[in-house]
């Protein structure tokens, strides 16, 4: 499990800390992909629209640990956690298409899936058992997200971008 937490253990505050860096991460890492390959592609384009949707599921998820917790200091750091949602940081490929850049996002969230649900069979607290529910639930729907939108794509979104500079091609490689 990409988690060096002990689920038995975990309190209500430790798992919003814990959930709030898991979509941080996931984050940080679409951000990244945008950097790598902009957003004047729709692959770009998408992994910008992956970074605000995950950017605002972290912020809930603050605001909601704030609300109940105040300042108290997180006990789960991002060392404790590692990939959970982020997609691989080799996921992406300049000329990547559209598709292919929507099956990374549906990897990342069926692994947040299968991480919460797996993590539900050692939390021992009611509430704890609850908000892993509820954050296994917010993944499933994600999915589902995620599968609406490649069954909408265009053939036209199935195929990488070409090399305009195709240099091997005009060199008869």
């Amino acid at each position: 499990m990409p988690a060096r937490v002990d689920f038995s253990q975990l309190t209500l505050m430790d798992t919003l800390d814990m959930a709030t860096l898991i979509e941080v991460e996931a984050f940080k890492r679409y951000n990244l992909f945008v950097e790598q390959i902009g957003t004047s592609t729709d692959a770009g384009a998408f992994f910008q629209s992956m970074a605000v949707n995950e950017k605002k599921h972290a912020d809930e998820l603050a605001e909601r640990r704030h609300a109940l917790f105040g300042d108290a200091p997180a006990k789960v750091k991002l060392d404790d956690i590692f990939d959970v949602e982020a997609p691989d940081v080799g996921s992406t490929r300049w000329n990547m298409s559209a598709l292919n850049a929507c099956q990374v996002a549906l990897y990342s969230e069926k692994k947040a899936f299968d991480f919460y649900d797996r993590a539900l069979r050692s939390v021992k607290q009611p509430e704890v058992k609850a908000l892993f529910e509820e954050l296994r639930d917010e993944e499933a729907e994600h999915v589902s997200m995620v599968e609406a939108i490649i069954a909408k794509l265009p053939e036209s979104a199935k195929a990488d971008l070409e090399d305009e500079d195709d240099t091997d091609s005009r060199m008869g490689f």
